[in-house]
């Protein structure tokens, strides 16, 4: 019972250290400790390598056991998440796509959030922590529990009470969709890319849509747009069935803020380019409909390929973006750039031409920069993670466009091991390892156990502070080429 009565006290980790609770097995995670009420203390600690909460009340309701010294030790898992949720408000997520500028940060593994939380206190840019798509779900085994618990638990434990968002990311179903609304994401990207027809038909043009369109002028901000008739029929062969599953969605979930979250719209995901007309028109059709949403991702000219930088007409970029970004201004929401890991050649553009209102994801440069890590600290273990990801690139391919010319890798058996590290500066590489993320972390032995994913959590665990300090370097770089960071 003396830990009970210390920590009753309100005392902190110094002080609890000094009276001997080291003694009993804890090393606090200091951040984390919280009281409630006069009696009440509830914290995160590491006993025997077992990162636990430990709370003083059993009425606090986490599920856990007592050894008989008068506190719960309880483990990191979903029930436990949904307790620290109600008690710590702070550690659930909130909406954010209306701050000026957002930034959505999908962990893979689940580790990164302590590396970003370093970062992002540091500026006026709103985090979505929690940001997975269900691909990426399905390729990693994970869920969506999982996902926000995560975050939570990271929160928690590093002190965060600034706010934080967890998206949905490129949803494709309501059943999906409902989903993770019910689970309190304050986020959903509905993906609309099966609704979009990228082989263009000839169509019988209504007059509602002659009168609306042809002849008009548009005047947005510096530009005039206007329509003929066959850029008018382009715009309704392309959208017209993506509007009516936009329209379907909206009304069956975010109306009357059904859902205590934002809408973000992706027409990215296609092959057909979104043409400032194509904007307008997107936009237009759905201010007509009364359709309210924060942000629109189009599919902009160029490439966005994974884990790389912008490949295309930089100055046809730049050209396009300020008319897009006006375009969002006009009708009210922000522009919402994806896969923009390492587009660093176009970042000042965006950061630029939006006026500092936007919303940029990221992803797959997080799982990179875990792995450049195993690169530096177990060379054996990356190069047998190496010479998988190239058995497995083909098949993950199916997954992701990339350009990734495994001819051009170096053959890693002439490379000595402090060389390693240094194949992350090499694209091709980068999107090797990028894509088969899934087929790296779910191979397992004939016994069922993990062949690398064990192995390289137990790398990141045991160098963490690297790990949160790449990561604040290279997302940093980011905000810093966004004009944002501070």
């Amino acid at each position: 019972m003396l830990l009970v009565s210390m920590l009753k006290q309100g005392l902190h980790k110094q002080d609890l250290q000094k009276q001997g609770l080291q003694y009993l097995g804890f090393d606090i995670y200091e951040n984390s400790i919280n009281h409630i009420g006069i009696d009440g203390t509830v914290f995160m600690a590491r006993e025997n390598e077992k990162t636990i909460i430990i709370a003083t009340n059993k009425s606090f309701g986490f599920h856990g056991y007592d050894k008989k010294d008068g506190v719960i030790r309880a483990d990191l898992n979903h029930e436990n998440a949904c307790i620290l949720r109600k008690l710590f408000p702070w550690t659930a997520p909130v909406r954010g796509l209306k701050n000026k500028k957002s930034f959505g940060l999908g962990d893979r593994l689940g580790f990164a959030t302590p590396g970003h939380i370093d970062l992002f206190k540091k500026n006026d840019v709103f985090p979505f922590f929690a940001q997975q798509s269900m691909r990426e779900l399905n390729l990693t085994k994970r869920t969506y529990e999982d996902v926000l618990d995560a975050v939570s638990f990271a929160v928690f434990r590093e002190g965060y009470k600034i706010g934080f968002g967890a998206d949905g990311d490129h949803l494709k179903t309501a059943e999906d969709i409902e989903y993770v609304l019910k689970l309190g994401f304050t986020m959903i990207t509905l993906d609309c890319s099966d609704h979009i027809k990228n082989n263009k038909k000839d169509i019988l043009l209504s007059q509602n849509y002659k009168d609306k369109y042809i002849n008009q002028i548009f005047k947005i901000e510096d530009y005039t747009l206007t329509f003929s008739e066959e850029e008018i029929k382009e715009c309704i062969s392309i959208y017209d069935d993506a509007l009516i599953f936009i329209n379907d969605i909206y009304k069956r979930f975010f109306i009357n803020d059904l859902y205590n979250a934002d809408l973000e719209l992706s027409i990215d995901e296609t092959v057909s380019v979104t043409t400032p007309l194509h904007h307008f028109f997107v936009a237009k059709e759905l201010s007509d409909l009364k359709i309210s949403f924060a942000t629109i991702a189009p599919r902009f000219c160029g490439e966005f390929q994974k884990g790389i930088d912008y490949i295309g007409d930089i100055e046809q970029f730049k050209k396009e973006i300020k008319i897009h970004a006006a375009i969002a201004r006009f009708f009210g929401y922000k522009l919402s750039v994806h896969s923009g890991s390492d587009k660093f050649s176009i970042f000042p553009f965006i950061g630029n031409e939006t006026k500092g209102n936007f919303h940029i994801k990221t992803a797959g440069t997080n799982w990179l920069e875990a792995v450049k890590i195993a690169a530096e600290e177990a060379p054996s273990l990356y190069r047998e993670i190496h010479l998988f990801a190239l058995k497995v690139f083909d098949e993950a391919k199916k997954y992701y466009h990339v350009t990734a010319d495994l001819s051009k890798i170096p053959n890693i058996s002439d490379m000595n091991d402090n060389e390693l590290p240094l194949l992350f500066n090499n694209n091709d590489v980068r999107q090797l390892i990028h894509i088969t993320y899934g087929k790296i972390l779910c191979n397992i032995n004939a016994d069922g156990s993990f062949v690398f994913k064990d192995k390289l959590f137990k790398i990141l665990a045991k160098n963490e502070e690297k790990y949160r300090n790449a990561l604040v370097k290279h997302i940093g770089k980011h905000l810093e080429l966004l004009e944002v960071y501070q």
